[in-house]
């Protein structure tokens, strides 16, 4: 177990470093402020492309236009004015007026009367300023409101928007100011018979039905720092501007409105002309003239609190809140009014490491690729999907009012995305300059991720070996100029690669025309053995459009023969510390080496303990029992022409037809003991021939009587030469393998294996006739 789990990080450790290495990058540059402007921005545009909300037909606006500052000849409004706006307001029978003007100063005629007015009405609220310099900023409201809020609004420094609001603010006096719109809200509440609860457990924060409204901390949503004086909270604006009912002073004044236009209603009063500067930028800003007047947004802030007592409406939350809904609701737990201000940053730190190990990991996970170009387009198109699912998800939990940061969770994908490329980049120059070239990527990564995977030395593991050999090539190449061969060559062992690297193999080394190739080395995998198998099917089926190469270079077509095995090898990094290179050895090598002599071009034979590691369904045409030398034991080996199950993959059945020759062919042969040529010599004849093959019968005329011949066994190498008339060779060198075919008593069946272009052209013509004859 702790073995397991030590390879498992020792594997993985590029990802177990990157997540948390760019999580604290990130994190140290959000809390620098790096990424502020990033996830207001964020924020804004959320609240852009979210559905524009209904108007709140609770709340209309009485705006002073450009047109009517030219009527009254005057910007500053006298009194006089003001006081007949409100007298037909009242007419109208408001639930609340909201005077967004301020009138600290009186202005004739008619300052006595606009007095009247304010000292004898419970219902209209004025403004004051309660922020800032006292000489400067601070400016009070008219001496006879009866009601008067703080119109203070909250820009944030970084680019001067309003995203927040405040409810309630203490001077340093220690006198308490309602927020304008929300005086205005808690008016018309009341008297729907609904009252705002305050909290002492949490530092009398406010409940509205079910909302609290937990006060806005300096760390909440994507701020940084940011002054979190008063009790505020983040503006959940209804829509852009002009999204409120509005009519002109001037209309009001010369009757043009409804009488019951403002009935019920929340009437706020204020400028709406450009010249008045009453405009501030918002989350809807995007040039300037998409500002928003002041009165506006109180009004949204207004309808805010009217949404969440009246219609349920959300307000947007944070982490922090996430923090106060899990504690409070899921666990009844007193809530911390006072809570560490780090635990909001270490969930946020959580969610973006989540971010990062998720790019750290598919990026990891998809090292395996074996085209570097194919590789970063993957890594590109992972990252586009990832980002793009998580906008999707932020955004949703927008909708929902969840204020989720994108902006660091995306900066933590991309950046772990490239910091484990960049990793996987310097593992590809390691390999380069520590083991040269390997065809499997998985297998220089299994041997960069083992603490144990550069050392010299083996392990003992049950693999399964594929042998390949091209039967006949050596004396074709003979005949070939040295740069035809390598052209050869390296076309058939392109084509092989690709099938091999398909399947998982390990291309153990390349051996002329020949290939070794391991399954379960270096790693090992339950289906070793059966995509060994269907790896051969797949090389033999490969050979097909190698050879139609090979017609259109004028070249006679190759034949392959391959062998398997399983069993058990030391695998591992053999050689010196100046060079090596990962290998195989063990007796299992050697055997599937003489398992594969036995093969003729276009067979696959494999040992017995490969059909037992396959454990899959074969076609099996043909089996024997051998003695391969070096074995102690007989073998019993299989010819396969298929696997079935997922692969199914067969080889075409091909049916030798022999002619019988009219006049049989004179030869003699030879066996071939590994590598010798027997000195002893056997005259024979071809009596029958079939395109790839014959059927040789013995010439016993000329032997003593008390000599014996036998044929040869089957499986058997033989060296053949053409005799004329005298019995003297008269041919090149013809190579063939005896067949397991049952013949007549002296006659045996053989593939030619390697066959001189006069000789096969001869043949081939006498072949060809028989066919056409009998056809």
């Amino acid at each position: 177990m702790w073995k397991t789990f030590k390879k498992f990080i020792w594997e993985w450790r590029g990802v177990w470093l990157t997540a948390p290495t760019i999580t604290g990058l990130i994190l140290f540059v959000r809390l620098l402020g790096g990424l502020q402007a990033l996830e207001l921005g964020a924020f804004d545009l959320y609240m852009r492309l979210r559905p524009m909300e209904e108007k709140d037909e609770r709340i209309v606006i009485v705006g002073i236009t450009e047109s009517d500052i030219r009527k009254q000849k005057n910007a500053a409004f006298a009194d006089q004015v003001y006081a007949q706006l409100l007298i037909k307001l009242q007419a109208m029978k408001p639930r609340v007026i909201g005077l967004d003007i301020y009138r600290d100063i009186a202005i004739e005629p008619g300052s006595q009367e606009l007095a009247n007015i304010f000292q004898n009405s419970t219902n209209i609220v004025g403004i004051t300023k309660i922020i800032g310099d006292s000489d400067r900023d601070i400016i009070p409201p008219h001496p006879n409101l009866v009601l008067s809020g703080s119109n203070d609004l909250l820009l944030d420094p970084i680019d001067q928007k309003i995203r927040r609001t405040l409810l309630t603010y203490t001077t340093n006096e220690g006198k308490l100011y309602y927020s304008f719109g929300v005086l205005l809200a808690l008016f018309y509440l009341d008297q729907e018979k609904i009252e705002v609860e305050s909290l002492p457990e949490y530092n009398d924060w406010w409940k509205l039905k079910d909302t609290i409204f937990r006060s806005f901390a300096k760390t909440d949503g994507g701020y940084v720092n940011i002054d979190d004086g008063g009790y505020q909270i983040l503006l959940n604006y209804r829509g852009s501007n002009n999204n409120y009912d509005m009519v002109s002073l001037s209309d009001v004044l010369e009757d043009k409105v409804s009488p019951e236009w403002g009935k019920d209603r929340i009437i706020l009063i204020g400028h709406v002309g450009e010249s008045s500067g009453d405009f501030f930028f918002t989350p809807y800003t995007i040039t300037p003239s998409q500002r928003m007047s002041g009165v506006e947004i109180h009004a949204n802030i207004a309808s805010q609190m009217l949404g969440v007592g009246l219609d349920n409406r959300p307000l947007i939350k944070t982490t922090s809140d996430l923090i106060f809904l899990g504690l409070n609701e899921q666990l009844n737990f007193k809530f911390n009014t006072n809570l560490n201000p780090l635990i909001p940053e270490i969930l946020d730190g959580i969610w973006i490491f989540c971010w990062a190990l998720i790019g750290s990991i598919i990026t990891w996970r998809m090292r395996y690729t074996q085209k570097a170009n194919s590789l970063l387009s993957l890594r590109l198109i992972s990252v586009f999907i990832l980002g793009i699912f998580l906008i999707l998800m932020t955004f949703v939990a927008y909708l929902y009012s969840w204020w989720i940061p994108v902006i660091p969770p995306l900066f933590a994908l991309t950046g772990a995305t490239i910091s484990i490329t960049a990793y996987i980049a310097r593992m590809a120059g390691d390999i380069r300059n520590t083991f040269g070239r390997y065809l499997s990527s998985e297998i220089v990564a299994t041997l960069l991720e083992s603490p144990e995977g550069l050392k010299l030395g083996g392990e003992r593991k049950k693999i399964t070996i594929l042998t390949s050999d091209l039967r006949g090539f050596t004396a074709t190449s003979e005949r070939l100029p040295p740069e035809e061969v390598v052209k050869i060559i390296n076309f058939y062992l392109g084509y092989m690669a690709d099938v091999i690297t398909k399947y998982n193999g390990t291309i153990d080394e390349f051996m002329g025309d020949g290939i070794l190739v391991l399954f379960g080395a270096p790693i090992a995998r339950k289906d070793d053995g059966k995509r060994a198998i269907a790896c051969a099917v797949e090389m033999q089926l490969a050979m097909k459009p190698v050879n139609e190469q090979m017609k259109k270079w004028d070249l006679p077509p190759l034949e392959m023969g391959i062998g398997i095995n399983t069993g058990e090898v030391v695998v591992g990094n053999i050689g010196s510390e100046k060079r090596s290179k990962y290998g195989v050895v063990g007796s299992q090598v050697n055997l599937t080496y003489r398992i594969e002599s036995y093969t003729i071009g276009g067979q696959i034979i494999i040992s017995e303990t490969t059909i037992a590691e396959a454990n899959t369904k074969l076609k099996i045409v043909g089996q024997k029992e051998v003695s391969p030398k070096g074995v102690k034991k007989p073998i019993t080996i299989y010819e396969i022409g298929g696997i079935e199950d997922e692969y199914n993959l067969f080889l075409p059945e091909e049916k030798e037809i022999y002619g019988i020759l009219e006049s049989p062919i004179p030869l003699q042969y030879s066996i071939l003991e590994g590598k010798d040529i027997s000195q002893e010599i056997t005259l024979s004849k071809i009596i029958e021939l079939s395109e790839k093959g014959a059927k040789i019968q013995l010439d016993l005329s000329d032997l003593d009587s008390e000599k014996s011949v036998n044929c040869p066994k089957a499986l058997t190498n033989i060296k053949i030469n053409f005799l004329d008339e005298e019995k003297n060779v008269n041919s090149e060198d013809i190579y063939a393998k005896v067949l397991e075919k049952p013949a007549d008593q002296g006659c045996f069946f053989i593939r030619f294996t390697a066959q001189p272009p006069e000789i096969k052209q001869k043949l081939g013509a006498i072949y060809q006739a028989f066919i056409n004859t009998n056809s």
